[in-house]
C-alpha cells in the first residue's frame, strides 16, 4: 500500500530553502511514497476559537484539516524567524489542533539548514503538545550554510538525494509498522 505524505513548508517566501528541500524530497521520493506539497498556509485566516466549529470553519482551514487527515504522515520544513516559528506557520498549526485525526499523526522534520538554533526544539515541543508522533529517525537536516538552495542542485546531488530517499524510506517503514 503506498504511503501518502503531506509536506508543509513554514516559509511563505517564493525562494524558500525549506520549500526547495521539500520539493527535492518530492522529486527523489522512492517508489511507494507520494508527497504532496501543501501551498495554502498563506491563505489561512487568523485562527480564532470562535470559528473552530463545523458550521463556521473557514474553507481554507477545512481544506487543510482534510488534507492532514487524509495523509499517512507529515513532512514539515520550517525556518527560524527571530528565534521563533514564523507566525503564518504557527497559525496553520493552530488550525490543525481541531483536526480529529491529528493526534498520533507521524511527523518527520526536514531542516534546510543546521544554522537554526531554536526552532527545531520549539517545533518539536509544539507538535508534541498537539499529540503528534514526531519520528526522530525520519527527520533530516541538510548541512547547508546558506538559504539559497536550488531544487535541481539538491535533487541532482547523488549524496543528498540518497540521504533524502533513505530518510523517506525510514519514515514510510515507521508508518507501515505503526498503522
Amino acid at each position: 500500500m503506498p504511503i501518502h505524505l503531506l509536506a508543509l513548508c513554514g516559509s511563505l517566501r517564493a525562494g524558500s530553502s525549506n520549500k526547495a528541500l521539500l520539493e527535492a524530497a518530492r522529486r527523489v521520493q522512492p517508489d511507494g511514497i507520494g508527497i504532496a506539497i501543501y501551498d495554502g498556509i498563506g491563505a489561512l485566516p487568523h485562527f480564532s476559537p470562535d470559528l473552530d466549529d463545523d458550521a463556521l470553519l473557514p474553507e481554507a482551514a477545512r481544506d487543510l484539516r482534510h488534507r492532514v487527515e487524509d495523509a499517512d504522515g507529515l513532512l514539515i520544513s520550517c525556518p527560524e524567524y527571530m528565534h521563533c516559528l514564523p507566525g503564518s506557520f504557527k497559525n496553520a498549526l493552530d488550525w490543525m489542533v481541531g483536526c480529529q485525526k491529528f493526534p498520533g499523526k507521524p511527523v518527520a522534520l526536514f531542516q534546510a539548514t543546521s544554522r537554526h538554533e531554536y526552532v527545531p526544539a520549539l517545533l518539536r515541543d509544539v507538535l508534541k503538545t498537539m499529540a503528534a508522533d514526531v519520528v526522530e529517525e525520519a527527520s533530516f537536516v541538510l548541512p547547508a550554510t546558506t538559504n539559497r538552495i536550488d531544487v535541481e542542485a539538491l535533487a541532482g546531488d547523488p549524496e543528498i538525494a540518497t540521504a533524502i530517499r533513505e530518510t523517506l524510506m525510514r519514515f514510510a517503514g515507521y508508518i507501515r509498522q505503526n498503522r
